[in-house]
């Protein structure tokens, strides 16, 4: 889904790790964030709900979001037999 969002701006073979910050790394504005909110419910439904997820963080902690924060939010946030 990354891919897909970078790919907009000739980023879709950019590396992509846990440690990669979607601000700093990716360059990602907020309309990309929402962009790859929607991608993610329309993928997993309403059980991941990452709008929710970065509307209970600072604008700092948000900037310092990573890719793995954002996995370990989907891990959590899916019904035990769907992982």
């Amino acid at each position: 889904m990354l891919h897909e969002v970078l790919g907009e701006y000739g980023l879709d073979d950019a590396e992509i790790t846990m440690d990669t910050l979607f601000h700093d790394d990716l360059e990602l504005e907020s309309i990309d964030l929402v962009t790859l909110s929607a991608a993610l419910r329309g993928h997993y439904g309403d059980s991941v709900n990452f709008a929710a997820f970065i509307a209970d963080r600072g604008l700092e902690e948000i900037i310092a979001l990573t890719v793995g924060d954002l996995v370990r939010h989907v891990v959590a946030s899916r019904p035990a037999e769907a992982v």
